[in-house]
């Protein structure tokens, strides 16, 4: 998962699902924010994403593999972009790049990223078909 470049600057892939700080309650011993914590981000901007996409309730059937570039500090705003990278009947790939806004304004810089699979569900639990792309 690449982000593009515009003139040479990287740049989030997708669009902005979900945008927070990371608060003190999130950060380890070492005043660094877990992994964990990023990663259960990750998966909830995937859901909303998802969520969007099915209109409706769906669950996380798969996470992929979490590669982090530099540790997050506490404070740091961090974006989760989205993009649905395959559609099958029932179920959704989606690409998730999380970036990061430290708390001293630098230019925001790509923490990690990975890909979810999301299936819709119905009130029940019960797997259900995605509506047709024309009706999203």
């Amino acid at each position: 998962m690449g982000s593009s470049r515009d003139e040479g600057v990287l740049q989030p892939e997708g669009e902005l699902s979900l945008q927070l700080p990371a608060g003190a309650d999130a950060v380890n011993m070492f005043g660094d924010v877990y992994g964990g914590w990023v990663s259960a981000q990750a998966v909830l901007a995937s859901e909303i994403r998802a969520g969007q996409e099915a209109r409706g309730r769906v669950a996380t059937v798969s996470v992929g593999r979490m590669n982090f570039m530099s540790p997050v500090l506490q404070g740091t705003i961090l974006g989760f972009y989205t993009r649905v990278i395959e559609r099958g009947h029932s179920s959704l790939r989606i690409a998730v790049e999380c970036w990061g806004l430290c708390p001293d304004g630098l230019s925001p810089r790509k923490v990690t990223a990975c890909e979810c699979v999301q299936v819709a569900i119905d009130a029940d639990g019960h797997i259900r078909r995605l509506p047709p792309v024309e009706e999203i």
